[in-house]
């Protein structure tokens, strides 16, 4: 049924329960997985001493910390007998780089967790499964925390 699951992590304690889902699903299924950390090269444009942390360092610190969950990913996946791409992607939109992974990939499932954010928080900060629910063509099993 499923041949190609996508399951975007972020490092938070909602993505080891979203990786279980998916590879409960793939070892059902016999499907391909890739796992996806995405990065946003620009996330913020800073004045003052507050805000004076370089570029360059906050993509070595956001890489490190893809590379990180990616590897913590990987061993669960590995753990449980099933093989796993691994990938770091950049977009300027996290929601956006989920949904242009899983079309270039040909995913026919997209699993990922959710925060469970509500209120002030759900509408200052997004939610990324919300984005991710409206514009993906394949279906979403959104893993709650």
């Amino acid at each position: 049924m499923y041949k190609h699951i996508l399951v975007p992590v972020d490092g938070s304690s909602t993505s080891p329960q979203a990786v279980r889902q998916a590879v409960a699903i793939a070892g059902a299924f016999g499907s391909a997985v890739t796992a996806i950390y995405v990065i946003d090269p620009y996330p913020f444009t800073g004045v003052g001493t507050e805000f004076a942390y370089g570029q360059a360092q906050y993509l070595s610190a956001a890489k490190a910390e893809a590379q990180e969950a990616l590897t913590a990913t990987r061993e669960q996946v590995e753990a449980a007998g099933l093989k796993v791409d691994t990938r770091m992607v950049e977009a300027h939109a996290t929601w956006r780089g989920i949904v242009e992974t899983a079309d270039a990939i040909k995913a026919d499932l997209v699993v990922m967790g959710s925060h469970g954010r509500h209120g002030l928080e759900k509408l200052v900060l997004g939610s990324v499964a919300q984005r991710v629910l409206q514009h993906a063509t394949q279906p979403v099993l959104v893993v709650r925390g």
